[in-house]
C-alpha cells in the first residue's frame, strides 16, 4: 500500500527520473541502503523501487507506529520499527534478519535520521550509525547503494516550509533523481564495513545529484 501511494502521489509533486549503474542488481535477500534528506525522500525511494520491481521492507522510526492508520499499513506491510536510543533497538535488526531470510529485500537509512539544515540545497550524506554494517556482516547479505536528490526542493527546513514546499511541488514541479548502485558485499570489523557503505552511497548519491541538477 505504501508504494501504491508512494508511485500515484510523487509524480504529482515533481519529475522522478531513476538511472541504474551497469551492473546494479537488486536481488531477493538484498539490504538497499540509501541517503536521507527530506520527510518526503521515503516516498520518493519507494516510487522509484516500483519502477525496478522492487518492494521492500522499510525500517523506520518506531514514532510512526504511534499514528492509528498508519501503524496498519506499516504492519500489514512488514515493516520493522526503530526504536531508537533504546534497548529495544537492536530487535529490529533482528525483525530485518529475518525479512532478509524470507528472501525480501530491507531499505535502511544508513544515517539513521534527518539532516538539520533549513535550506533545500543538496550535501554529501552524513555519518553512518553501525546498523548497516552489523545487519549486513550477520546475515551476508549483499548491499546495494541508492543515491537519491531533489527531496529538499519538494519539502525541507521548518514546519511552515516544509507544508509550503509539499503545497506548492505540483505548480513547481521540482526534479528529483534517484540512481541505484551496484552491490558490494561488506566484510571486516564494524568500522571498516561502515565506512565501505557510506561511500558507495555517497557515490550513488553524486550520480543522483549531478543528474538532478
Amino acid at each position: 500500500m505504501l508504494s501504491t501511494v508512494a508511485r500515484t502521489v510523487v509524480p504529482v509533486l515533481g519529475r522522478l527520473r531513476v538511472t541504474t549503474d551497469p551492473d546494479a542488481d537488486i536481488a531477493p535477500g538484498s539490504i538497499i541502503a540509501a541517503n536521507h534528506t527530506s520527510l518526503v525522500d521515503p516516498g520518493v525511494v519507494l516510487a522509484a523501487l516500483h519502477r525496478l520491481d522492487t518492494e521492500p521492507v522499510v525500517l523506520a522510526t518506531a514514532g510512526l507506529w504511534r499514528v492509528p492508520v498508519l501503524r496498519r499499513i506499516l504492519t500489514r506491510g512488514g515493516h520493522v520499527p526503530v526504536h531508537r536510543g533504546t534497548e529495544r533497538a537492536v530487535l529490529s535488526l533482528r525483525d530485518a534478519a529475518e525479512a532478509l531470510e524470507a528472501g525480501r529485500t530491507v531499505l535502511i537509512y544508513g544515517e539513521g535520521g534527518l539532516p538539520r539544515r533549513p535550506d533545500a540545497a543538496e550535501a554529501e550524506p552524513g555519518p553512518f550509525r553501525s546498523g548497516l554494517a552489523r545487519l549486513a556482516l550477520a546475515t551476508g547479505a549483499a548491499v546495494v547503494p541508492l543515491g537519491q536528490a531533489g527531496s529538499r526542493r519538494i519539502s525541507s527546513g521548518s514546519a511552515a516550509k516544509q507544508v509550503a514546499g509539499f503545497v506548492t511541488a505540483p505548480l513547481r514541479r521540482p526534479d528529483v533523481h534517484v540512481h541505484v548502485g551496484a552491490p558490494l558485499r561488506l566484510s571486516g570489523d564494524v568500522v571498516t564495513a561502515t565506512v565501505r557503505a557510506r561511500r558507495a552511497v555517497v557515490q550513488a548519491w553524486r550520480t543522483a545529484a549531478d543528474r538532478a541538477a
